[in-house]
């Protein structure tokens, strides 16, 4: 039996069930630790969900909602043994039998994934530590220079006066006007905000004025009036203090509120400054929540003694801060607590009706649905909510990155496994920072990072403050490297969209591990360094230092690479030594029975997007290919988030073949005559094994005149190219197609 899931970070998948495990669950601010040989400490996010492979790859699943500390303890057996120390208990259990079918009931459950913005699936590039406007520009301006295709020029904390949410900073001057430059380059740029607001400024006193919740101490006595009193907003509230990143103490708003009074002021502050700097998408970040340097006390005068926020650690008040078994969460960390590095458990949410020891796992979602219904007040547009913080349903508004990760081998390899799990958690637009946040980052590891990362629902380069550069122009073989795969994955991007919108549709994963395909293959069961995009691409990439080949493993089915030193090859079953070159393409395969739609690449998403399409499609024997198209305006708003009423285009393709010809067909299922895709131009197919007759191709009865310097056929690898200016059209009108042809000889 295989377990894969239970978890608030990442971990070793499947789990290992020859040895007891506790894995503890209570969202906190700490990065993983990948070089542990196993570590089992709690992170951002909290996700007790489980999929259970048992024999002949049938598979099941099972979901346990609770938001309190809880853990999992699994073993020999096997077994698995669940606690928590609070709150309500719903169990669903989801039969399958297959692995995507469990995910697909999991996310019918819970809700099915956010539609990104077509450009939020382009390239990101940010950093903790630009020092000033003129920094940033140098980074994005030297990358472009360079032909690197980029969309998402970030802004870290660095862009704000003094760390206050909704400002800009003195050495920012000019900032409006240069995202108006990027958004004339057809870029689009995202700005980091933090949860707590500093309790002395203009946006705390709108909250006041709104009547906006904040998280609360449960009594007045409660209440550290020596620091309370301090501020005048604050004095004569029950508001809990903090201390996060900007100068003063903070308070954390309460995104829980049922009168909705928080999510309108919340939604309000993004209005206003959007005002000012007309930033297209949102990072959340620090939402566990987190708190600097929470202490304790036990007695007033201690309490009186700390600045910071201090909780209660002995009478009556100490028992949600310090209860009869605060779990592994605690356990593991000696002389921690239960509100170490966030607030006091005893605090108040939900305006005042929850204990902060029930519902702290909630923030980060209940921020994540918060800043999502602010979009459409915000930019009028669809966009992207990334959140570090994640609950089950956070899929539902918005991605996440896999948290602050570490510059070195083993945070790349298990990356990998970090996006497969939280594709099955219903987030399938995550990715990790590239290269690594902490510590500096060398060329060979930051080369590879990008070869893997462009196959990242969500791709961005990220590291922190006082480290080296490490963005691609940084190394010329990193530059070349990112360049290549990048342009692969824009390339690609029709088909990545289209895994996406599917996902939104109806539930599924849009990264997968191999076993999702092939349940049955033990072999698949065991591979956690390849992936697949959907059903048809495979992704084998390099991860460890001095690698020139991939041990990659090929179930068995029809595989062609393409890999340009072996385009078009077919692979043997089972497992091939695969070069994987520094200075080429991330080692990438493609399965027969496919079609896959793709668009000729630039460097921005806006660019791409006007280029024809193309489809590859891939031959399986004795068998009818398959693919879809969506194709939408890229940037709009989904009505009531209802993905059906979305005006779409969306084209199901198959092709057929035979000694005599072959035939390619298109139906356009949803057909919206506000959506005007391009043409399809070029339609390639591999594994085709006779020579087709280019003159005799018919579209509807009527004869196409091919551009035959693109059309030709390659007998050694069995490939056809056919190319014409407008072959197909794909607008609503035309709602269905034939293209047939004969081959030579028939």
């Amino acid at each position: 039996m295989r377990l894969c899931g239970w978890m608030d970070g990442w971990t070793d998948a499947p789990h290992n069930l020859e040895r007891y495990t506790t894995w503890p669950m209570f969202a906190r601010d700490i990065g993983p630790d990948s070089a542990s040989a196993l570590s089992t400490q709690n992170l951002y996010g909290v996700h007790p969900f489980y999929m259970c492979i048992e024999a002949e790859g049938q598979a099941h699943g099972v979901f346990i909602l609770n938001s309190n500390a809880q853990e999992v303890e699994t073993g020999p057996g096997p077994h698995l043994v669940y606690r928590t120390i609070g709150g309500r208990l719903d169990m669903a259990f989801f039969p399958g039998p297959t692995p995507e079918e469990v995910i697909n009931q999991y996310l019918q459950h819970i809700g099915f994934p956010f539609l990104p913005a077509y450009w939020a699936l382009g390239y990101q590039l940010c950093r903790w530590g630009y020092g000033s406007l003129d920094a940033m520009k140098t980074v994005i301006s030297r990358n472009q220079a360079l032909g690197i295709p980029l969309d998402v020029p970030y802004a870290d904390i660095d862009y704000m006066n003094h760390y206050e949410d909704f400002t800009e900073g003195g050495n920012w001057t000019g900032f409006p006007a240069y995202t108006k430059q990027l958004h004339d380059q057809g870029l689009h740029l995202i700005v980091i905000f933090d949860p707590a607001v500093e309790v002395d400024y203009s946006s705390f006193q709108r909250a006041l004025n709104a009547d906006a919740s904040f998280i609360e101490w449960a009594r007045d006595d409660q209440v550290p009036h020596d620091i309370q009193d301090q501020y005048p907003m604050a004095k004569n509230t029950k508001i809990m203090l903090g201390n996060v990143w900007p100068d003063r103490n903070t308070a954390f708003p309460d995104f829980l509120d049922p009168r909705n009074n928080t999510d309108d002021w919340w939604a309000g502050e993004f209005a206003q400054f959007h005002n000012t700097l007309p930033f297209d998408g949102m990072w959340i970040d620090m939402n566990e929540p987190s708190n600097f340097d929470t202490g304790t006390y036990s007695s007033l005068e201690q309490r009186l003694a700390n600045a910071k926020l201090s909780c209660p650690i002995s009478g009556a008040d100490s028992s949600l801060d310090v209860p009869p078994y605060p779990t592994q969460a605690v356990f593991q960390r000696d002389g921690e607590y239960l509100f170490s590095k966030t607030l006091c458990m005893l605090g108040k949410t939900a305006h005042r009706t929850r204990n902060f020891y029930d519902t702290k796992s909630l923030y980060g979602w209940s921020e994540a649905r918060a800043t999502y219904k602010a979009i459409p007040q915000v930019t009028g547009k669809r966009s992207a909510v990334i959140s570090r913080s994640t609950f089950p349903s956070s899929g539902r508004y918005g991605g996440h990155w896999l948290g602050d990760n570490t510059a070195r081998w083993e945070d790349l390899q298990t990356s990998v496994i970090g996006v497969m799990e939280f594709n099955m958690f219903g987030l399938p637009y995550v990715g990790s920072d590239i290269c690594g946040f902490n510590g500096p980052s060398n060329e060979e590891l930051c080369l590879r990072w990008h070869q893997f990362g462009a196959f990242s629902p969500f791709s961005r380069d990220h590291n922190s403050e006082g480290l080296p550069d490490q963005d691609p122009a940084v190394w010329p073989s990193v530059a070349n490297a990112a360049k290549i795969a990048l342009t692969f994955r824009y390339y690609y991007l029709p088909l990545l969209y289209s895994l996406h919108y599917n996902a939104a549709r109806y539930g599924h994963t849009v990264i997968r591990p191999l076993f999702f395909e092939f349940p049955g293959d033990n072999e698949a069961l065991e591979i956690s360094e390849q992936f697949l995009w959907g059903s048809a691409l495979m992704i084998a990439p390099a991860l460890y230092p001095g690698q020139t080949t991939v041990h990659a493993y090929f179930p068995y089915a029809t595989w062609y690479s393409l890999q340009p030193e072996t385009y078009g090859q077919q692979m043997f079953s089972g497992f091939n030594d695969v070069k994987a070159p520094l200075s080429s393409l991330t080692p990438v395969f493609v399965r027969g029975g496919f079609i896959l739609p793709r668009q000729a690449a630039n460097t921005t998403t806006t660019a791409s997007r006007l280029n024809p399409f193309e489809v590859l499609i891939t031959i399986k024997k004795d068998a009818v290919s398959s693919g879809e198209l969506y194709y939408d305006a890229g940037d709009d708003i989904v009505p009531n988030d209802n993905i059906e009423q979305h005006p779409r285009v969306h084209w199901q393709f198959s092709f057929s073949t035979s000694l005599v010809g072959g035939v390619f067909s298109g139906n356009c299922e949803t057909c919206s005559t506000a959506v005007k895709p391009p043409t399809l131009d070029t339609i390639e197919i591999l594994g085709y094994q006779s020579t087709p007759n280019f003159t005799q191709f018919k579209l509807d009865g009527s004869t196409v005149n091919l551009d035959m310097s693109k059309t030709f056929y390659d007998a050694s690898l069995q490939r056809v190219v056919i190319s014409s200016k407008n072959l197909i059209s794909l607008l609503a009108l035309k709602k269905k197609f034939t293209l047939s042809f004969s081959n030579n000889y028939y």
